[in-house]
């Protein structure tokens, strides 16, 4: 009775140990190959993402690298099955000091970027930008107004915002707010090979490919720092919740926000 008690508590163990492992392995191919859950931390991309959006990430896209995969596991080089973004599309990437970060992809690979004026110039040719007002963001525990000259009005803070067109017809607001030469003045350069330049959609509040990583910018991301790209917003919270009162979540919860594509 001794033996095949045993044997009941080392199969009952060995059944415990195959079923972590499998939640292991599923965790790894759904985070590394389908997709993954990514947080706005900043307000660089204003106003199309807030600090407090919950962001899932596709993994697919572009391929995969070692900045694809949950862990860094396995540590390959290169990329597999690589294909490039697309000029506008909102990407998740491995940044210079090895944290992950979110912009929008404005070259590729062979193409010169530049600004003037706060205007990008692509390839020789100025974007359109077509001037859409004062654009209103909700001011909450988590988005404080930011704007260099304050402009607030029922809760929410005003900023200027402009409508951009890509040469493919990708359209998305930006906004800049003042004459900044650093980044609004930013002679053109060739993106090597092999890297895309990227820019945050709140341009004056944005370290990005126009400054270089020992300023504390992105400069040039290697392609093979791609994390995915940003499908949709699953969650939204504006500050105020409290993990230890579990009904401040729904209260914090911006709902029309959830379900918002990118």
């Amino acid at each position: 009775m001794a033996h095949s008690r045993d044997k009941m508590t080392n199969g009952e163990g060995g059944g415990l140990l195959r079923g972590l492992l499998m939640i292991l392995v599923f965790a790894w191919v759904l985070r590394s190959l389908i997709a993954a859950p990514f947080s706005i931390p900043s307000g660089s991309m204003l106003p199309g993402l807030y600090i407090g959006d919950y962001l899932l990430v596709s993994k697919w896209p572009y391929g995969y690298s070692r900045a694809s995969f949950l862990f860094g596991f396995p540590p390959i080089s290169g990329r597999l099955f690589a294909t490039l973004p697309e000029r506008g599309d909102v990407v998740v990437f491995r940044g210079p000091q090895g944290n992950d970060v979110i912009k929008r992809v404005i070259g590729l690979p062979g193409d010169t970027v530049g600004t003037s004026g706060g205007r990008v110039v692509l390839n020789g040719k100025t974007l359109p930008q077509q001037p859409v007002g004062d654009l209103p963001v909700r001011i909450s525990a988590n988005t404080p107004c930011r704007a260099v000259v304050p402009k607030e009005a029922n809760g929410q803070c005003l900023y200027a915002a402009y409508r951009e067109t890509l040469p493919n017809g990708r359209k998305y607001v930006v906004l800049d707010q003042v004459d900044n030469p650093v980044v609004d003045d930013f002679a053109a350069v060739r993106v090597p090979d092999g890297h895309v330049f990227l820019m945050g959609d709140n341009r004056d509040d944005s370290a990005d490919s126009r400054i270089a990583p020992e300023a504390g910018g992105m400069g040039f991301i290697p392609i093979e720092s791609l994390i995915g790209r940003a499908a949709y917003t699953f969650w939204s919270t504006d500050g105020s919740s409290s993990w230890l009162l579990p009904w401040t979540w729904f209260s914090a919860a911006r709902w029309d926000r959830i379900g918002m594509a990118h």
